[in-house]
């Protein structure tokens, strides 16, 4: 695991103003856990609430629009993110590329829009079952990966995360094995060293999400290179999120 694993929470299409009392606690709680970076990605409506709220967690965006303005009803941009409170934003993950259609290309260009915005990127890849039972995982994530990469990242260590979520995991309750999940970190770590360099190749944290709850949290950032998680519907109370990153904390705890 990276120095400072990365632990961030992604609410999906749920939460009203009713749900800043489970940030507020969150927030608080990593004020007393400082060597875990903690972060949440809440619904655009609560971007702007979250960030009020928070003293020492991150607040990211789900989504952006490749373009800064114009006639797209309905999009935001990455700047209008930016300007709510945004640090980061998640781009390509499989519920987007799936329900709405995003190729390659087009994460893309969101993440080229997003870090003209001053805005982190969490760049999601991942392969469907058929792909897995294919035995063509580790190639396909590779070049999912390096097709959706902004063209250009003069510092990615400061503005890329990577979270590799196996599509047939997300939301099912099913998860890799940790020696999948360390085959595929690996994999993409040595793409990322191939495409900049030992130093900065290294320096990029590759988090893994599908299915992390607390019960397997301490096993899945046990695995190969894993720098923390991408966490979905745990991430909804402070109870079960708090369990997570507390794991992550615990980990950097045990001898290597």
């Amino acid at each position: 695991m990276a120095e400072r694993p990365y632990i961030v929470g992604n609410w999906k299409m749920n939460g009203t103003r009713a749900m800043l009392a489970q940030a507020r606690s969150i927030d608080r709680a990593a004020q007393n856990l400082m060597k875990v970076e903690v972060a949440l990605a809440p619904p655009f409506t609560l971007i702007h609430p979250v960030h009020r709220e928070a003293e020492q967690i991150g607040v990211g965006a789900q989504d952006c629009h490749p373009l800064p303005d114009g006639a797209h009803t309905g999009d935001i941009s990455a700047s209008m993110v930016a300007d709510a409170g945004a640090k980061f934003v998640i781009l390509g993950h499989s519920e987007r590329r799936q329900n709405h259609g995003e190729s390659n290309a087009l994460v893309r260009e969101k993440g080229t829009a997003a870090i003209d915005a001053g805005l982190r990127i969490i760049l999601c890849v991942g392969e469907t079952e058929e792909t897995r039972d294919d035995g063509k995982a580790e190639s396909f994530v590779t070049r999912q990966f390096k097709a959706s990469l902004p063209e250009t990242l003069a510092s990615p260590e400061e503005s890329l995360t990577v979270a590799y979520e196996p599509v047939w995991a997300i939301g099912t309750g099913r998860t890799p094995t940790v020696e999948e999940i360390g085959a595929m970190h690996r994999a993409i770590r040595a793409t990322l060293v191939e495409l900049y360099g030992e130093a900065q190749g290294t320096a990029v944290r590759i988090l893994y999400g599908g299915s992390v709850n607390a019960e397997n949290a301490r096993e899945l950032l046990a695995a190969d290179e894993v720098g923390g998680a991408l966490v979905g519907g745990a991430s909804l109370t402070a109870e079960s999120f708090l369990g997570i990153v507390l794991a992550a904390a615990e980990r950097l705890d045990q001898p290597a």
